[in-house]
Formats: C-alpha cells, structure tokens, sequence
C-alpha cells in the first residue's frame, strides 16, 4: 500500500486510537547512545511527534525546536514538555517538512522514523543541508526490505545505510556510524514488536 504522508494522513494517523501508544514512548535509544556525550548547542528533531526526543536533548541542555506536520502530534508534545518541566527549553513549530525552510542552520539535526510527503532519501538530504558546519546529522529511520510482507514499512518510508550515505559527500562529510540493527520493544497489551532499524550519524565538516 503506497502512503501520501501528506498532512491529511498524519493528522488521521494522530488523531486515531494509535495515537496514545505513539505519544507516550520513550527517547529513541539510538538517539541516547550516539548523542549522549555531544556538548549541547541547538537542535532540530524534524518530525518531532509527540516530543520524546525533544525533551530528552532540552533535559540534557539543548536549545530544541520541534517541528512537526501534524497539530495534535504538537499537542501532545507541549503537554508533554510542560509535565516534564521543559516547555520554556523547546519552540514547537508546525510546518511541512518537504517544503519548509527553517532561518537557522543548528548543531544537531535528527530525525526519527519522519516520513514526509516526498521521497525518503530526499527528505534526509534536505534535512542535511540544516546542519552547521562542525554540527552533527543523526538520521534513525525503517530499514528497507526487499521483498517486504505486512510487517515491514512500505518502501517509500525506508531505506538502507548504504543509500543514506551516498547522499552525503565525503567533501563535506565525516561519516560516524552508519549501521543496520533489530531491536524488540513491548507494544500494545504486552505483544513484542520487533523493529529493523537503519542509523546514520555524521559530522559536517564545511
């Protein structure tokens, strides 16, 4: 089944009954390992959702903008960030990310499994040139499929470590870690998920 991610879907998708689910996880632990030890500067989670990660870099002392297509998803994430005592650390902002352009470039850009209205190696590449030069790019998406059954992303909303490399240059990239993995979480009513993830961190030198 092919997805628009167009706003109309992610506003249904936030507004349905995964939505409690999607709204109370924690921060990607991908995004904990690789970003841990980084020295805070100014973030960007594209995507953000309900704000996890957001609020776990402004806990670690970042200067985070949320951005978001979706309404609620932002909703969610203020509630969020209010409960937890950032809300003042995080500037939520509602935009579509295939044609948005934020006025600042920042030290840290990530993205979280964000799909976009547009093609998903596109999506990374313009989310790469919002990186300062000496900033990182943290890039956490589905890992691509051949051949996918029910239980995988739609290939649109994938993608490999190798095709997400290949869109930064080595001229003004410095790869980090770029790796495909399996990790199990619990889901709805105890069920164990099962997620393919691809992670992608580099350094952006110029």
């Amino acid at each position: 089944m092919t997805h628009s991610f167009d706003k109309n879907y992610w506003d249904e998708t936030w507004d349905g009954e995964r939505a409690p689910m999607m709204s109370s996880g924690d921060p990607n632990p991908h995004l904990v390992h690789e970003i841990g030890e980084l020295e805070p500067g100014t973030a960007l989670d594209a995507g953000c959702g309900a704000g996890a990660e957001a609020i776990w870099l402004a806990d670690k002392g970042w200067d985070v903008t949320g951005a978001d297509v979706a309404d609620t998803a932002l909703n969610y994430a203020e509630d969020r960030a209010a409960a937890a005592g950032k809300a003042g650390r995080i500037a939520w902002v509602q935009a579509d990310l295939s044609v948005w352009e934020p006025e600042t470039q920042f030290d840290l850009v990530t993205t979280h499994y964000a799909h976009p209205a547009m093609g998903q190696l596109d999506f990374y590449a313009r989310i790469a040139a919002w990186v300062a030069p000496g900033g990182t790019l943290l890039i956490v998406g589905h890992l691509h499929h051949h051949g996918h059954g029910e239980s995988h992303p739609p290939a649109e909303a994938s993608a490999t470590a190798d095709s997400i490399t290949d869109r930064l240059g080595p001229a003004v990239w410095t790869l980090v870690t770029a790796e495909e993995s399996q990790r199990t979480m619990v889901g709805p009513g105890g069920r164990t998920i099962t997620i393919d993830d691809v992670m992608v961190r580099a350094r952006r030198d110029r």
